[in-house]
């Protein structure tokens, strides 16, 4: 097949046009489809395809995926292709993968970046695109004679690592139209390019989530939450807040554990992160008393529990150690935050912290909280005062 190799960096991609058919027969499903009165069943998975069984566990948790929104979909796609008559009906590039290596023959006399590219054994995986190709598996099927009109643009991907198709799916979908933010930060994991720090910032705040003496356990909401009680803040913040810290952090923890990003030094500076903020919380929620998960105060609302964790980060900084009796010294250090209790009442909070958004009021409340305790921020390399 005729293609156009692309380069950038040391990394090859490939942009083919496929005959509509062509192409549908090279593809495999991995979420089940639906039209009026037919569906389009998934291909069964290999059982030694990750990668695939990733993605479509992903889609089928994500309510964006569920089967009356890729319905309504698909119908909508369908309906545009019928009604695409002076336009093309899909501009857009299809992403597909395959772990072979395509071998790729430049054209003699030609550019050396247009050639013959190898035909993969195996179908390819749809990195994106699945909901556009369904559509047009449904639309063919009702108007054969059309499918000699239609070529699809695709990019294909070739012969990289097992993480590579995985790393590309979280960053097509990392949008607010598509997989919820939250739900990525689960895949911190699994990609290639992921930084240690993120990965070491996912690992607290799924350790947040998950352990028993955890003040938050089961209140972070994200996909596939097993517990049916209030959410108090989105995984995503959290995390964004955990990350904030850990990266200001960052040359004390590789001074700390050298080898973090490798399994044994980030299971104990995890541990390390999680029992400062477990221990911070512990504190915060004896200071603030009955208003800690009130729904009439906003003392466990998203902006008050990031200030909140960013005062945990300047505190542990000056006064982490040591460990024993943690709680108790920092209940002491917080205990002019009960004599505000209600100032964090739900009525009239705005009014009583007023901002321009979320961001400026977040920042208000991270000054407010530790001129009330006496807390200084922590200082960066240029000594200057860490910005809210």
């Amino acid at each position: 097949m005729l293609a156009t190799q692309i380069r950038q960096k040391d990394g090859f991609f490939y942009f083919i046009s496929y005959p509509a058919q062509d192409l549908l027969r090279r593809v495999r499903f991995i979420s089940r489809f639906y039209d009026e009165g037919a569906q389009l069943a998934p291909q069964e998975l290999p059982q030694n395809d990750e990668i695939a069984a990733f993605i479509a566990k992903i889609e089928k948790t994500d309510q964006a995926f569920q089967r009356d929104i890729s319905k309504a979909k698909v119908k909508a796609l369908k309906n545009f292709y019928e009604t695409a008559d002076k336009q093309p009906p899909i501009p857009g590039t299809v992403l597909l993968f395959t772990k072979e290596q395509l071998a790729f023959k430049p054209m003699s006399g030609g550019s050396q970046n247009v050639g013959q590219l190898q035909d993969p054994s195996d179908r390819y995986l749809i990195i994106d695109g699945q909901h556009r190709l369904a559509a047009l598996q449904f639309y063919l099927k009702d108007r054969p004679e059309e499918a000699a009109t239609i070529h699809v643009p695709c990019i294909v991907f070739d012969g990289k690592s097992e993480d590579f198709a995985t790393e590309m799916f979280v960053i097509i979908n990392s949008t607010p139209t598509r997989i919820n933010k939250s739900h990525l930060i689960d895949l911190y994991e699994k990609v290639s390019w992921s930084e240690p720090d993120k990965k070491l910032a996912a690992r607290i705040t799924e350790a947040l989530y998950n352990e028993g003496d955890s003040p938050l356990r089961y209140r972070i909401n994200r996909l596939g939450g097993r517990s049916q009680k209030e959410k108090w803040i989105l995984q995503a913040e959290l995390f964004n807040e955990v990350h904030r810290w850990v990266k200001a952090e960052w040359p004390r923890i590789q001074k700390n554990w050298p080898r973090v990003g490798m399994a044994e030094d980030t299971r104990r500076a995890t541990d390390h992160y999680y029992r400062i903020t477990r221990d911070f919380l512990k504190a915060a929620r004896e200071v603030w008393g009955e208003a800690w998960g009130h729904p009439r105060h906003m003392v466990t609302k998203p902006v008050t529990l990031k200030a909140m964790l960013r005062v945990c980060a300047d505190l542990a900084h000056a006064d982490a150690n040591p460990e024993e009796e943690r709680v108790r010294r920092w209940r002491e250090r917080l205990a002019p935050w009960s004599e505000r209790v209600r100032d964090f009442r739900a009525e009239g909070f705005y009014e009583r912290f007023p901002a321009k958004g979320q961001v400026e009021r977040v920042g208000h409340l991270h000054k407010e909280l530790l001129r009330l305790a006496g807390i200084e921020p922590r200082v960066t390399a240029k000594g200057r005062g860490k910005k809210a």
